[in-house]
């Protein structure tokens, strides 16, 4: 059975691994271990030691808390919003648009949330 906190880091993992455009098996061999147990830490069902987390967070570009990170519930967004597809490619489609249009697309959205 799986662990909560398993679990949470795991979908951090993935979010990030997504994030940045890796696939399973890109993460896998820069940590050198076999794509299968990219899926099992990302699922949660097999729980990553420190010392693999530190060559998964040095890989991905992260410190370690950021696998931590919502674990306390103290979030106004749910935890599990980034690990919806579509939303984490808005945040990506987002950051790749240059930043001046990026800041007028986000006032935008401020503007259209606050008048839902």
């Amino acid at each position: 059975m799986k662990h909560p906190v398993d679990a949470h880091v795991g979908r951090k993992i993935r979010h990030q691994r997504w994030m940045m455009g890796m696939t399973q098996q890109q993460l896998a061999e820069k940590v050198g271990i076999k794509f299968q147990q990219v899926q099992k830490y990302e699922t949660g069902m097999n729980r990553v030691s420190a010392s693999r987390l530190w060559e998964i967070a040095e890989t991905l570009g992260v410190t370690i808390g950021f696998f931590f990170d919502g674990m306390d519930g103290e979030r106004s967004v749910p935890s599990n919003v980034m690990a919806d597809k579509e939303a984490a490619e808005l945040v990506r489609s987002y950051y790749a648009i240059p930043e001046a249009q990026r800041r007028r697309l986000f006032d935008l959205a401020k503007v259209l949330s606050e008048a839902a």
